[in-house]
């Protein structure tokens, strides 16, 4: 199958045959992670509103604020850094407890801190006391039911597995979900992006994948998983490594752990915090000058203003990406087999303006709001993009590693100045290198960085 053919939405034989979870397990966590999180600010309140019943609200206060207004935010805090909210929390329900009634405490101290602090003479103790204690008790309470919903929905595992086979037969373990991607005709190609995106997207709702492959696939499927969102295992049966990072268990099997994804949730929470509010800033400030752009498009050539191209997004699935239409449309170049030359005669006069000046790439900045994309990250590139005479995926078998996080509107490879057109195959190798520096030291003050250093290298020399 060709690449136009997979991006009209068709599917070789048998390829959608693998079934998926209707709920990824990552998906039912986030809910309840979300009702733990509300039923223990729910016990703190009630417990408040118990107290207030016993003693007037007034004596209830630090400060000019009530106890209860300063309480929340801290008592959040402390969840949140005691990881309250996790998977070991969904999985132990005396894990849950113990954490939650930590942050508790923790919280209780800082209140007694600022009593102290603040001198309050007619703060009453009886009432600070019931409300941290019928919190405590309500918490309890409040997790033991949350332990049974998440046990009815989630099973014995809060993290969801698919057995990936692949010529090779195995135990299984009947909860898990098993593919047989040989019958579908499937396998991680590197050299075949379509296989790789209808591959990925069969095990993107699951946390862990365990394959079970023979020996001379090993290798494919060692670079698939490293290049992946998710935790990655191959079945050993003979002294084989492929950067392994830790050894697991499969049923009887041992396994190798290629990956674990590249960013924990508090990371992945963090990052796309900070995503969402830079591109939703950026898209009100930014309107009139986007509303400014898209007319002068329109008035200076035929066409549609913006312009979807096909990319590999984050575990090898791929994406539309949105920028502004700065080509004729006669001459658009929807798979990116030639890249954009300096004295490139199918650039509009408005479109080798906003190529110069980056702002083509603005429409990006809804391709980070739907999730495709993130603020930073290692640039998406077109499924027909060459380095010399190869494509990108020939040039260097590491070029699938960049996907383990979402592309970026801007990224550590540009603001080191690589950017333009791939005419060595070193002028890709040079980029893939940042790009894997990126992934390997991620932080958020890291993206804050990128973010300012890229305002110098808007307008580039080679932009164009």
């Amino acid at each position: 199958m060709n690449i136009e053919t997979r991006l009209a939405g068709q599917s070789e034989p048998g390829w959608a045959g693998a079934a998926q979870p209707h709920w990824a397990a990552r998906d039912k966590r986030a809910v309840l992670y979300a009702l733990s999180l509300l039923a223990d600010v729910i016990a703190l309140v009630l417990g408040y509103l118990v107290a207030t019943h016993l003693r007037p609200a007034e004596n209830l206060n630090i400060g000019a604020h009530s106890i209860i207004a300063v309480a929340l935010p801290v008592f959040v805090m402390f969840a949140i850094a005691r990881e309250v909210q996790s998977v070991d929390s969904l999985e132990s329900r005396s894990v849950a407890i113990n954490r939650a009634l930590g942050a508790l405490g923790a919280t209780a101290l800082i209140m007694l801190g600022g009593i102290f602090l603040f001198d309050v003479d007619t703060f009453s103790r009886v009432g600070f006391l019931v409300t941290f204690a019928t919190a405590a008790l309500l918490i309890i309470a409040f997790k033991v039911v949350l332990d049974s919903v998440a046990t009815r929905w989630l099973g014995r595992e809060a993290t969801s597995t698919i057995l990936v086979l692949d010529d090779l037969e195995v135990p299984r373990d009947l909860a898990h979900s098993v593919v047989d991607v040989a019958a579908l005709q499937l396998s991680p190609c590197l050299q075949h992006p379509a296989r790789m995106d209808a591959l990925s997207r069969i095990i993107a709702p699951y946390d862990r994948v365990v394959v079970a492959c023979t020996y001379e696939k090993r290798a494919n499927w060692a670079m698939f998983l490293r290049s992946h969102d998710v935790g990655g295992e191959i079945i050993l049966d003979r002294d084989l490594l492929h950067g392994a990072v830790a050894i697991g268990e499969y049923a009887t099997n041992d396994t190798i752990v290629l990956s674990r994804g590249p960013l924990s949730l508090a990371a992945r929470i963090q990052k796309r915090i900070f995503d969402l509010v830079v591109a939703g800033l950026a898209i009100v400030a930014l309107g009139p000058l986007l509303l400014l752009i898209a007319a002068a498009i329109k008035i200076d050539s035929p066409g549609p203003v913006l312009f979807r191209q096909a990319r590999v997004g984050q575990g090898n699935r791929q994406f539309s990406i949105f920028k502004f239409r700065s080509m004729r449309v006669e001459q658009l170049d929807a798979a990116g087999h030639v890249s954009t030359r300096r004295d490139d005669d199918r650039i509009t006069r408005v479109g080798r303006f906003i190529r110069k000046t980056s702002l083509d790439e603005l429409p990006q900045l809804f391709n980070v709001v739907l999730g495709h994309m993130s603020i930073v990250g290692p640039r998406p590139h077109a499924l027909g993009s060459h380095a010399g005479d190869a494509l990108f995926w020939e040039a260097t078998n590491q070029y699938w590693l960049r996907h383990a996080l979402k592309p970026g509107i801007t990224g550590l490879a540009q603001v080191r100045g690589f950017r333009g057109a791939t005419e060595r195959v070193e002028d890709l190798q040079a980029r893939v290198r940042a790009d894997l520096e990126y992934l390997a030291s991620w932080s958020l003050m890291n993206d804050i960085i990128i973010m300012l250093r890229t305002l110098r290298v808007v307008v580039h020399k080679n932009a164009f």
